[in-house]
């Protein structure tokens, strides 16, 4: 009797380490790269990591702070990631190895999973600087954001239909949103460009301490950057302190990519998930609140992973 008693608990034990062997095996990391945490991307990231911890059983989701859209796409391809956000042009010029954005080698592993909010690019002055328009930034110190970062490929965007070369510019530094802002409070930077969502809190805070002007990007401008992402748009009235008037600007939209080596099913569930609790995206930035499914795919500058696609396709999305 003993004998069989030790063969049973043998058995037992053995039974109880398998399955918690295949537990193991199906746990999921999901880490999804953000960008500077003054910016837009990363409390979308933490909300995100928040409901997908919460709804897909066996899941560990975090949230990492990176340089944002061009960095994010590069790890993202490593596999050093399993989503992201980032910028439209940074998304299509990625795919197509663009070496001038910061892609030398098509990034053929990207998948899209949903469509989100838009940036605005929003230039920012010190009132005292005397710049009004973007003529005026000619030798002025500006901030860019970080180098080959989304913010810092719109910049260079921008300057180049409106005629501004790094070179006309006194000083240019590649800084964070948070960073430049602190530099423009000390009076040692004269403006800065920031792509983001609208009332991005390194902006808000900005105009909280000194007195600012929003300088306008002019349609005719934007034409000139010659790529369909950039579209004509408006920074409406008192988005931030002192700002009294809509500004004219460009906005570009914004994705969540993931990569081919995420699973199906993990990844219906994150487009899923996302959807149904929405709220708690809205909750995590005013930004977050244009997201709509009905968006979802509009866009998508890479083939969208299949296990989105299953979800679009319940959902009357896709045929």
């Amino acid at each position: 009797m003993r004998l069989i008693h030790k063969i049973g608990l043998t058995v037992s034990l053995g039974a109880a380490l398998a399955t918690g062997a295949a537990v193991a095996q199906q746990q999921q990391f999901i880490n999804i790269l953000t960008g500077g945490q003054s910016g837009v991307y990363y409390p979308m990231g933490v909300a995100l990591s928040q409901i997908y911890a919460k709804t897909i059983p066996n899941v560990r989701a975090t949230a990492q702070v990176t340089k944002a859209s061009a960095e994010n796409l590069n790890l993202l391809q490593a596999g050093r990631g399993e989503l992201a956000l980032a910028l439209g042009d940074a998304v299509s010029n990625a795919w197509k190895g663009e070496a001038e954005a910061g892609f030398p080698k098509k990034l053929d592993k990207l998948r899209g999973l949903s469509g989100t909010y838009n940036n605005y690019i929003q230039i920012v002055a010190n009132a005292d600087s005397g710049i009004k328009t973007l003529a005026d930034l000619k030798g002025k110190r500006i901030s860019v954001g970080a180098a080959k970062s989304g913010t810092e490929l719109n910049a260079r965007a921008i300057f180049k239909a409106a005629g501004i070369a790094y070179s006309d510019l006194s000083k240019v530094e590649y800084l964070p949103f948070g960073e430049s802002v602190e530099l423009m409070k000390n009076r040692q930077l004269d403006a800065t460009l920031q792509s983001a969502g609208l009332g991005v809190s390194s902006i808000r805070d900005l105009a909280t301490s000194v007195q600012i002007v929003v300088i306008p990007v002019p349609a005719d401008v934007i034409a000139k950057v010659g790529d369909d992402a950039y579209q004509v748009s408006v920074i409406p009235a008192n988005t931030y302190t002192g700002q009294t008037a809509d500004v004219a600007t460009a906005a570009i939209p914004n994705f969540l990519v993931t990569h081919s080596g995420v699973s199906d099913e993990v990844a219906y569930e994150m487009a899923k998930q996302m959807y149904e609790n929405i709220d708690t995206l809205y909750a995590a930035h005013n930004a977050a609140k244009v997201i709509k499914r009905e968006n979802a795919i509009k866009g998508m500058p890479v083939p969208l992973h299949p296990g989105a696609a299953k979800y679009y396709k319940e959902v009357g999305l896709l045929k």
